[in-house]
Formats: structure tokens, C-alpha cells, sequence
């Protein structure tokens, strides 16, 4: 109901949200659009940088269980089989390492999600408020999906390194994608972390946003409090 209240504010009388300065006609009393423009740039900078710190700390994957990166497909099973012959401890190490990379990699994303925000153009607003739940993790995938996965690479790859078994899960990976057990994307352990790194920033940007729109308020944000309070 929230989203549906501001994407008619930002877009009463047919106007272009964020390029006028004139009182928004429904939804959002004594907010012009281009008050609106400001809150929604806001509410992506503030969530962005908010996942980044969450994620981007000893244990911000690997303590999460909404983010937190297994082993994929079949080798996860396969791995309570080792875990049965001795070899837990190995499996362990494996996941917190795979883990243990996409905290150290996550920091590096900060920039390029804060330049996508204020790069931000009206089509994109839009898109942010009428795309239903998903919407704003899909305009930080597709700004900055590709970049970041350069970035987060070669930092997940010397992480992972570190652990022996890195390299046979590799090996195995690689034979179970060429008879379909595994995907493409799924059979290089440091491709597997690096999605799935990025798939974990984009789902807690997502949820900070939600928090952002539940209690303004509480954020200490004057344009915020203006915004998304007057929602309420």
C-alpha cells in the first residue's frame, strides 16, 4: 500500500517526478516532486551503505542465515557424506571460507552503489517505484551487477585459495556441470561465491529500504522524516 500511495505521488497529474518543485497532488500533502526525488535517492543511499556495513564485518554472511553461502546443488548433500567419514572439519573450513570472502569483498562495493544512486535518472525512479518488491534490488544489479562482479572476484579468489579443498571442489564441480548435475555458473567455486556475494548485498539493500519506508522517523533523516513519514 505504501509503494503504491508514493509512486502516486511522484507521479499525480502526469508530471515527471524530480524535476519539478511544485506540491505533489495526492498522496504525499505539502511534498513536491522534487522533495520526492530527494527522499527516494536518500532511501537508496542510506540502504545501500547500511547492507555494505552489515555485510562487509566478520561474520556479516556466514552469522546470517538469510545470506549466509552453502555449498551448491548436490554438493552440499555430498558434503554430509564427508562430513559422516571424518572429514566435517574440512567441509567447514570450505563454507567459511566461501563465506569469509564475500565479507571481505562486499566493502569494495560502497562506491559504485553510492555513484548509482546519484547517477539515478527519472526513468530509474520510476522503475524503483512502480516495479513492485524486487525493484530496487533489480536497479542495483543491473547498474552494477557487472562491475562488482570484476571487483569482488579476484578478492573472493585469494580467499578461497587459502583452503585445500577450494580446489577439488573445483575439480569435482566441473565434472558434475559437464553431465548436468551442476550449472555453468556453479562449477568454479570463486564465480559461485562472487554471485552469490552479490545476490546477498542486493537482497539486504532491498530489506534496508523496506526499513527505511516502515519507520522514517527513526532513520534521523530530515528529508526522510519529510518524504516517507507524510505516508503514514
Amino acid at each position: 500500500m505504501q509503494r503504491r500511495k508514493f509512486t502516486s505521488a511522484l507521479i499525480s497529474a502526469g508530471g515527471m517526478w524530480g524535476l519539478a518543485a511544485t506540491p505533489v497532488a495526492r498522496g504525499g500533502a505539502g511534498i513536491t516532486e522534487s522533495d520526492a526525488a530527494l527522499g527516494v535517492r536518500a532511501a537508496l543511499q542510506r540502504g545501500a551503505e547500511s547492507a555494505v556495513a552489515l555485510l562487509g564485518k566478520t561474520g556479516g554472511f556466514l552469522d546470517n542465515p538469510k545470506v549466509r553461502i552453502p555449498l551448491p546443488g548436490f554438493l552440499n548433500d555430498a558434503a554430509k557424506l564427508l562430513k559422516m567419514t571424518g572429514q566435517q572439519k574440512r567441509v567447514d573450513e570450505l563454507v567459511t571460507a566461501m563465506n569469509r570472502a564475500a565479507e571481505a569483498a562486499v566493502p569494495q562495493a560502497k562506491t559504485l552503489l553510492v555513484n548509482a544512486v546519484k547517477s539515478m535518472s527519472v526513468e530509474d525512479g520510476k522503475q524503483i517505484l512502480t516495479g513492485g518488491d524486487n525493484s530496487v534490488t533489480q536497479f542495483f544489479a543491473g547498474k552494477t551487477r557487472e562491475p562488482l562482479s570484476v571487483t569482488f572476484l579476484p578478492i573472493v579468489t585469494r580467499a578461497t585459495e587459502k583452503v585445500s579443498l577450494a580446489s577439488k571442489y573445483n575439480a569435482v564441480a566441473g565434472k558434475a556441470s559437464s553431465v548436468g548435475l551442476l550449472s555453468k555458473e556453479d562449477s568454479n567455486i570463486q564465480q559461485y561465491v562472487t554471485g552469490k556475494t552479490l545476490d546477498g548485498l542486493y537482497l539486504m539493500i532491498g530489506e534496508e529500504e523496506r526499513k527505511i519506508r516502515q519507520d522514517p522517523v527513526g532513520t534521523g533523516s530530515a528529508i526522510l522524516k519529510k518524504v516517507f513519514g507524510s505516508l503514514k
